[in-house]
Parts: C-alpha cells; sequence; structure tokens
C-alpha cells in the first residue's frame, strides 16, 4: 500500500449468506463440480484407515460384480457436503444434525460430482441473533444420476439482529429408511463374498435386535489432520480453520467438522461391524457436543433393526445406532443422563443403515 492512494475495500468477495439472506422454497445450484481420483481415495485412508474390503480392494468389488473399489460411501457425503458450505453454512457456528439421507449409484474414480440444495425450512432461535435453515442437498454424477441425498440443518448468525425476518417453517420429521428406499448396485451378486478376505466372520444372521457392540479402539484427533480432511472435501467453513476468528468464539479455538468425527467412528466401528460393506442410508444425526483437537474419540453400536431386501436372499440391512464419545472409552456404552439430554462425554449420536451379507 502506497502513501497517499486511497484504497477503496472491494465487493468481488463473497462474505457467505446469514440467516436473513435465505427464503424458503429457494434453490441453489453448488460451484465447483470435483471429479474424485485414487488420490482422494488414497487419502482419506490414511486420515481414518478403514479396512472395509469392498472400498480397499478392486479384485475384491470385482468378484461382487461390480467395476472397482467404490468410493467409501461417506466421502461422497463429505465431497457432496463440501459443495454446499461456500452457500449454505460458511458463516454457521454449528453444523446440527442430519435426516433422511439416501445413497444412490456408486461412485468410483474418475466419476465427477456436484451439488444442488433446496430450502426447507427456516426458524429464529429466541435470542433473534441467528437461527435454523434446513435444506434438502443433492449429489449427482457427470450422468446426472443420484449418488447421494439428504435434509441438514445448521444454526447461522443473522448479519443485523436488529433486522426483522419472516416466513418460518420448521420441516417436519422425516421417517426412516425402508426396503423401497435402499438402492442396490446394479449387478452386485454376494455368492462369492469372502469373510477370510473380509475380516469378519460375523454375518447378518448373527445379529440381533437391540444388541450393542462396544468397537474399542480409540482415535486421537489431530488438528493438522481434521483440518487436511476438511480441505480434502473443500469444506471451507471458518470455524475449522480460521484460529483468530475463532478465538472471539465461546470456544476460543477450532471446531473439529463433524463429518470427520463421522469417518471415525465408521472406521472404528469395523472391529464388531466388519461385513457392514455398504452404508445405505443416514437415518438420522446429531453432534451433540464439539470436538476439538486432541480429544480421543471411542465408538459403540447399538442394533435398531433388521430387515430383509424384497428380491434378495444375499443381502440384508441393519439399522444402527452408533454412539461417539469423547475422552472416555466406551465400556457401559454412555449414552443419555437423562430422558432429553445426552451424557456429557458423547459427541455424535448416528442412526444409519447398513448393507450385510446374509
Amino acid at each position: 500500500m502506497s502513501d497517499g492512494i486511497n484504497i477503496k475495500s472491494g465487493t468481488k468477495n463473497n462474505d457467505g449468506n446469514f440467516f436473513e439472506d435465505f427464503r424458503l422454497g429457494q434453490k441453489i445450484v453448488h460451484p465447483t463440480p470435483r471429479t474424485v481420483s485414487e488420490g482422494d481415495v488414497s487419502l482419506y485412508t490414511a486420515l481414518y484407515g478403514s479396512r472395509f474390503a469392498l472400498n480397499s480392494s478392486d479384485t475384491f468389488a470385482m468378484d461382487l460384480g461390480l467395476d472397482a473399489a467404490p468410493l467409501d460411501d461417506f466421502l461422497v457425503f463429505h465431497i457432496i457436503f463440501g459443495r454446499t458450505v461456500g452457500d449454505i453454512s460458511l458463516n454457521a457456528t454449528a453444523n446440527l444434525g442430519y435426516a433422511a439421507g439416501r445413497f444412490g449409484v456408486p461412485v468410483f474414480p474418475g466419476d465427477t460430482l456436484k451439488a444442488t440444495s433446496s430450502v426447507i425450512g427456516l426458524k429464529q432461535n429466541s435470542s433473534g441473533k441467528s437461527g435454523i435453515v434446513w435444506v434438502r442437498t443433492e449429489g449427482t454424477n457427470q450422468n446426472n444420476e443420484r449418488v447421494v441425498d439428504y435434509v441438514r440443518w445448521v444454526m447461522i448468525p443473522k448479519r443485523d439482529p436488529d433486522v426483522e425476518t419472516s416466513g418460518f417453517l420448521t420441516p417436519e420429521s422425516k421417517q426412516m429408511a425402508t426396503a423401497k428406499d435402499i438402492f442396490i448396485p446394479d449387478g452386485l451378486d454376494m455368492s462369492s463374498y469372502d469373510v477370510a478376505l473380509s475380516g469378519s466372520s460375523h454375518l447378518w444372521g448373527d445379529y440381533e435386535i437391540g444388541e450393542r457392540i462396544d468397537h474399542i479402539a480409540g482415535h486421537t484427533v489431530e488438528e493438522a489432520e481434521h483440518q487436511m480432511a476438511t480441505r480434502l472435501y473443500q469444506n471451507n467453513a471458518r470455524v475449522h480453520f480460521d484460529g483468530l476468528m475463532t478465538k472471539e468464539t465461546r470456544f476460543k479455538k477450532r471446531l473439529v467438522y463433524g463429518g470427520h468425527v463421522i469417518s471415525i467412528a465408521r472406521s472404528l466401528s469395523f472391529n464388531g461391524l466388519g461385513n457392514a460393506f455398504k452404508v445405505a442410508a443416514i437415518n438420522g444425526g446429531n453432534h451433540a457436543a464439539p470436538v476439538f483437537a486432541g480429544d480421543t474419540l471411542y465408538a459403540w453400536s447399538e442394533i435398531l433393526d433388521k430387515g430383509e431386501i424384497p428380491g434378495r436372499e444375499d443381502i440384508g440391512s441393519l439399522r444402527l445406532r452408533t454412539v461417539v464419545c469423547k475422552n472416555q472409552n466406551a465400556k457401559g456404552f454412555p449414552y443419555r443422563s437423562g430422558e432429553d439430554e445426552y451424557d456429557h462425554t458423547v459427541v455424535l449420536d448416528l442412526d444409519y443403515t447398513v448393507l450385510m451379507p446374509t
């Protein structure tokens, strides 16, 4: 900057949307389609160490009738999520939860993904300083085939707390995934499924409704890794990166992206659910408390329900609740301390449906 020159602030930058910028029924086409590569898969494995055979081995996947090893379903979810952040949650103070998520056609390296969203709910908080925005997001590939769609809700501050807002609507709760909602990839044939290579001998018939599984291992969240993961998804929400800005927040430090916690949970769940080869649906999910670098996460799962797949005798579905707690192991299955209050250690309560060979 030179002396005597009056520099005018630019107006071409994007400072993100605030609560009053959203409108019910608003349609948003998100920028930056993403062509995924084998490098994305390798980095995802480096970050979480997931051991599910279908996502790890081309030959394992090809023996089951697929063209190659598909991307982990949650990697697909995160990439689509990342498309939406600049328009929806760049200024969010919290990503609160998910519902009604369905996974579609498998994604392979070389596929290009894009996302669109619709605003389906708005509710101003009682303080008048922020509000909750609900959106339904759909991710598609280069052939306009659905790869995932889901509802999420986020808390977003108002640009001006004194501005009156109107047109509020809270969406009705969504139903859980049913058998007809579950997408089975074309050509998938489980007759050659090899439990020696998958790493687990426990199949669909071995699980009982109400059974609880302690996944035992712990995973300590590293500052560099959670930021690297979030950059992998091109999620540019300030609360994950801007250490100076977050010093002014109530936590005084960067938050870990909730999806990072979900992927850690999925990886930890391999010990006990090693044949849950595909995530079919996200029925609901709540980030019960924030996670920060240095926290150590543990997980346990409960079998909420079992389902048969019409026309298939080789695959069944399991509806799971996976609970993640921090800085305490999962012995005793910590969950709620009261009817409406989570145990102080719980950071994630995820209700989802997986597929498993029978």
